[in-house]
């Protein structure tokens, strides 16, 4: 079926075309030469090539993890529904109408009290992903991946299914080395993440949602994606999902240039923006695990804060830029090295401190024992110090971190030591570690999550902390803990 414009339209074309004729004959032969010629487009990438390159060597990962079963007692024969109270709230408890509690059953029989036994049953854990790094069977993944499981269990692509054990973990770089007892398997080449450029095409293969073997692809969104936690991310807008995680970034030459890590998302799934661990810093971490199974890492003993605009100008300072000391740890590196609270840390070990969090990577990636240079500005003067690097402990990383040591001696005033959520779950809160105390006695348990402390909603560990160091002791703190998808308000009255 033709289609017809009306006559208006019609006319109107018509007279535009004539318009547009007597225009360019009226050009002089050099104008309509000069005028821009479109560039041709150029033709998407192909990524079939690098798919069938690298598929083979991504695997997925299952785990499961052992979980506390309580065996409930059966009621008496005789019905009597006390037992069932008594149950809940302990054998002393009289409900309302029942009268004095009765040693005998009601029809004489001694009254058994209901004795739950404890027990534990493997349950599935999770799905991720990970890839190959050498023939022999090395692996690598998220530490949320494999973290609390007690199996992992890996899946090639072909269907073969092994056994894993774990090599060596960091939660801080959340990366895993785990391994699988095999050979000739195929490796995914290393590539160099600091020749990444915006803009750039990568791809990402895992399993989200448990979908195996998925591809997707985008580009590089940012470089050095400031988070606030211990590594600089890449940013991508490649489709990642829970079930990705610790799968292969990789470039059009079919080279690792990251390990997927965490989405940030308001509904836990994906809304265009992803972050990798850039492979250059998992390498570094890789080192380490293979030969001592744990990551060791430096410490100077300084708390230390953004330099804003305003302050800068004030101390003297072209820009913004270093770590603004806040305190000195009494007796650390710092210390000795003469480092005082209000001085600025432009630069370490000849490296530039941009932003405050440069300073910790930079730090940490020193290897303890090592004489460094600081370099700190001081009343208008720039300044060159020496300090010797110290180990970094669990107990310095938690304080540098504003989070509570992982022990029941560091249970904070409301009786619990909290943990991060795993970055994927795309939700806000911390998750409890350890409960005791007061938050033992009000039904908290491992694994609940805190949500909100009175009006204040939680974020992280380092804020939680700080409110929970700021409460009121004379007045009680109530929290919203969630626990399989349900959330209740409980109280707390601090230490």
């Amino acid at each position: 079926m033709a289609f017809h414009l009306p006559y208006s339209a019609v006319a109107r074309a018509a007279a535009g075309a004539a318009l547009s004729l007597a225009l360019a004959a009226a050009l002089p032969i050099g104008a309509a030469q000069a005028q821009p010629v479109a560039a041709p487009s150029a033709a998407l990438p192909d990524f079939t090539q690098v798919v069938e390159a690298t598929e083979a060597s991504v695997v997925n990962i299952r785990t499961t993890e052992a979980v506390p079963v309580r065996r409930s007692p059966m009621m008496p024969g005789d019905g009597d529904p006390s037992e069932l109270f008594r149950w809940f709230f302990g054998p002393d408890f009289m409900p309302p109408g029942f009268g004095q509690p009765n040693p005998q059953g009601p029809r004489g029989r001694q009254r058994q009290q209901p004795a739950p036994s404890e027990g534990e049953r493997t349950v599935p854990r999770g799905i991720g992903s990970g890839f190959v790094i050498s023939a022999d069977g090395y692996i690598l993944t998220n530490n949320h991946v494999v973290d609390n499981s007690n199996g992992i269990f890996v899946t090639m692509t072909d269907g073969k299914e092994y056994k894993a054990k774990v090599i060596g973990t960091d939660a801080r770089t959340d990366i895993a080395l785990i391994k699988i007892e095999a050979s000739g398997l195929k490796p995914l080449p290393i590539g160099d993440s600091d020749k990444l450029r915006k803009g750039q095409w990568v791809l990402a293969i895992g399993s989200p949602f448990g979908l195996d073997s998925t591809v997707t692809a985008g580009i590089v969104s940012a470089i050095n994606r400031d988070t606030g936690d211990y590594l600089p991310f890449i940013q991508t807008d490649v489709a990642v999902n829970p079930g990705n995680s610790g799968g292969p970034l990789i470039n059009l030459q079919g080279q690792v240039v990251g390990i997927n890590s965490q989405i940030v998302s308001r509904s836990g799934g994906f809304m265009g923006i992803s972050l990798a661990i850039p492979i250059d810093e998992v390498m570094r971490v890789v080192e380490q695990l293979k030969a001592h199974g744990k990551v060791t890492r430096g410490r100077i003993g300084v708390q230390i804060t953004e330099v804003q605009d305003e302050v800068a100008k004030a101390l003297g300072l072209d820009k913004g830029q270093g770590a603004l000391v806040s305190s000195v740890e009494a007796g650390g590196p710092a210390a000795k090295a003469g480092v005082h609270p209000g001085d600025v840390i432009t630069a370490f070990n000849g490296q530039a401190i941009k932003h405050m969090t440069d300073l910790p990577r930079l730090v940490g990636a020193t290897r303890p024992g090592t004489t460094a240079t600081v370099q700190v500005w001081r009343k208008g003067k720039s300044l060159e110090l020496k300090a010797t690097v110290a180990e970094l402990d669990d107990k310095a990383a938690a304080a540098q971190n504003g989070e509570a040591p992982s022990s029941g001696t560091g249970a904070d005033r409301l009786g619990l030591t909290v943990k991060a959520l795993p970055p994927d779950t795309g939700e806000q809160g911390v998750v409890v570690d350890q409960a005791e105390g007061a938050a033992a006695e009000a039904g908290i348990e491992p694994g609940d999550v805190i949500l909100r402390i009175n009006d204040a909603d939680i974020t992280s560990p380092k804020q939680y902390a700080q409110i929970v160091k700021d409460l009121d002791k004379s007045r009680p703190a109530v929290l919203l803990v969630s626990r399989d998808q349900q959330s209740q308000w409980v109280i707390i009255k601090p230490q």
